[in-house]
């Protein structure tokens, strides 16, 4: 491999070729980044539930045994 690009320009190693390999696999470059980023949303977004669901029956549970003190 090294003996193919070691005759070529510079343009074409450091500019052609990934631009080609873009245009080829861009699609599925997008996708994969696409369906990484919403996985990181989904995750972000369940944490989040979780939580609140926690501090509101903490809370809950925090205010009910303090009426029972009463």
């Amino acid at each position: 491999m090294r003996e193919i690009f070691a005759g070529l320009p510079w343009w074409v190693k450091w500019i052609a070729v990934p631009v080609i390999a873009l245009v080829v696999f861009g699609g599925m470059i997008a996708s994969v980044i696409g369906f990484v980023i919403g996985l990181l949303f989904k995750v972000l977004l369940f944490v989040a539930l979780v939580g609140g669901l926690i501090y509101v029956v903490r809370k809950f549970m925090s205010n009910s045994t303090s009426r029972g003190d009463w």
